[in-house]
């Protein structure tokens, strides 16, 4: 009987390693949703366009249609923000020019969905002169 257990034990071991050894190393190394967010300028002024770029990339694959993306943006210690989506440009670089009337220090969320995955930098940048900072405490908490 027991010789019986271990030809089973054997078949089923033989089996398993016959279906997994076909998988590429490179294809259970995990990958990395990342998401490159820039302000240019970080100091800018009143009714002077801001372009707002994210570079977003799977492991070296540059992600042309991703599940979500989308600009969060809003003035510190502002309840209303704004969502805005934006253009893709190509190679996986999502741009936004936009204009702001008020002076004040901002932020910048870029929220990516992709690949099963989510990533969601975030950004400081000023319009003129600066307001109060957001409490990074706050902030954290409220992210």
């Amino acid at each position: 009987m027991k010789w019986k257990i271990s030809v089973v034990v054997i078949i089923m071991l033989a089996i398993l390693t016959a279906c997994s050894g076909g998988q590429e190393r490179e294809e259970m190394v995990p990958q990395f949703l990342d998401v490159q967010l820039t302000v240019n300028p970080e100091q800018g002024n009143v009714n002077e366009p801001v372009t707002f770029e994210a570079k977003v990339t799977y492991g070296d694959k540059e992600v042309t249609d991703p599940n979500e993306i989308d600009f969060e943006i809003w003035r510190a210690n502002d309840e209303n923000h704004e969502t805005f989506i934006p253009e893709h440009v190509g190679n996986g670089v999502f741009k936004l020019e936009k204009t702001f009337t008020e002076e004040g220090t901002y932020y910048v969320f870029s929220h990516v969905t992709a690949e099963n995955m989510h990533n969601m930098p975030k950004k400081e940048f000023v319009i003129g002169t600066p307001s109060d900072p957001e409490d990074s405490i706050t902030s954290t908490i409220m992210e």
